[in-house]
């Protein structure tokens, strides 16, 4: 049985982008930067993902200093190196070369003792998707609002 513990989630992301696919990768980490994830200082909410020459790379990721790392602890925004099939980056860096499509970071978690990230293959949304989806949003609340002070006062 898998033991998952979600340590953070991009809600920016499912804010911005429609997300089409969604991948898994493990990341090349330091000794100081696991202990500060599972600590759960990290941020993920800027960042992004790219090929490049064959690797997967993440971008813009923040990961705070281990404040019991001493000196030789680690840069907390440097490009990280993600870790996937040779087949499925090839099919992540063409889909990302589509027009409107990114590679953006969607959670970081913890499998098994391993730092995992998910990646999504997203289409940017429109000013006018998000507002949208803000007033179905609002409009669930207040239905179940009003379904729950009909219940009562039936009690």
């Amino acid at each position: 049985m898998e033991n998952i513990k979600t340590i953070t989630v991009n809600k920016k992301a499912y804010h911005d982008y429609h997300i089409v696919e969604s991948y898994e990768a493990g990341i090349v980490l330091k000794g100081s930067e696991i202990k500060s994830i599972r600590m759960g200082r990290v941020n993920i909410r800027d960042a992004y993902a790219r090929a490049d020459r064959g690797e997967l790379w993440l971008y813009n990721s923040h990961i705070s200093a281990y404040q019991a790392g001493g000196f030789n602890t680690h840069e907390p925004d440097r490009k990280r190196k993600l870790l996937m099939h040779r087949n499925q980056i090839a099919e992540l860096d063409s889909l990302a070369s589509q027009k409107g499509l990114t590679l953006v970071p969607l959670k970081i978690y913890i499998k098994d003792g391993i730092a995992k990230l998910e990646i999504g293959v997203g289409r940017g949304k429109k000013q006018y998707d998000k507002r949208d989806v803000i007033a179905r949003r609002d409009t669930e609340r207040e239905i179940d609002r009003a379904m729950k002070t009909r219940t009562r006062k039936e009690r």
